[in-house]
């Protein structure tokens, strides 16, 4: 019998000067767990690659995009409705950027660009009183510093779901679903150069919009709370 692995789902690319740079989302998330998890497997529903039976897996990781859930794109959807049978399934899953609105709009919650804008470079996650009780994130510090980079956001968390955490302009930072399905609308798999690479192909863009980009470019240290979801979920689901 075949190992099992641990999924990354990757939910199209980035453009090419951010790719040409510092690759693509399937890329960071296994830079970020190298050396920590059983094998992984990315595979992209954007190109046509079918996802795998439940029974291969000992998690799933659903990417970011650049495209927006709304748009109701085939491969999304597609991709929707495997969550939703992987959820049921009770397999173990970690929604991030995309995928946490992904799941969240499977799951019957409402996804829609944030009225406050968007989300963009290293900000504060504020954790509420019930993820104190929450078996993966009772042991983290109050307020987490995280990357981010959207412009939709999780409007109403599904019916059931825990909202977790939150920032000052996204209601939705973190949800529980079940023991072993979690989401993140911030990006734990980015390193600092891929936040830079990000910012720096949208530097002109922000600095219309009145972004103080000097300011977002420096980040003294990386966020290694945000880092430990990542971490925490492989260790305990996939580790090696």
């Amino acid at each position: 019998m075949s190992e099992k692995v641990l999924l990354v789902i990757q939910l199209g690319q980035p453009p090419e000067g951010i790719a040409s740079q510092v690759g693509q989302q399937g890329k960071w998330f296994v830079d970020a767990v190298e050396g920590k998890t059983q094998p992984v497997q990315v595979v992209r529903p954007d190109l046509g690659e079918p996802l795998p039976p439940f029974d291969t897996l000992v998690a799933a990781i659903i990417s970011g995009s650049w495209s927006m859930v709304t748009d109701r794109l085939d491969w999304s959807e597609y991709t929707a409705g495997w969550l939703r049978e992987a959820y049921y399934a009770d397999v173990p899953l970690l929604g991030v950027c995309y995928g946490h609105q992904l799941l969240a709009d499977a799951l019957g919650g409402k996804v829609g660009d944030n009225p406050n804008g968007k989300e963009v470079g290293v900000q504060v996650v504020t954790t509420n009183d019930v993820a104190a009780q929450d078996p993966l994130l009772r042991d983290y510090p109050p307020q987490f510093s995280a990357y981010l980079t959207h412009q939709q956001s999780v409007l109403e968390a599904p019916e059931g779901a825990q909202v977790l955490a939150s920032s000052e302009m996204d209601g939705c930072q973190i949800i529980r679903y079940s023991d072993k399905v979690l989401t993140v609308q911030f990006h734990p798999e980015f390193s600092a150069d891929v936040m830079l690479t990000c910012l720096r192909h949208n530097e002109t863009a922000l600095r219309q919009g009145g972004w103080d980009v000097d300011r977002m470019m420096d980040i003294p240290q990386e966020p290694i709370w945000a880092r430990k979801i990542l971490l925490d979920f492989v260790q305990r689901y996939a580790a090696k």
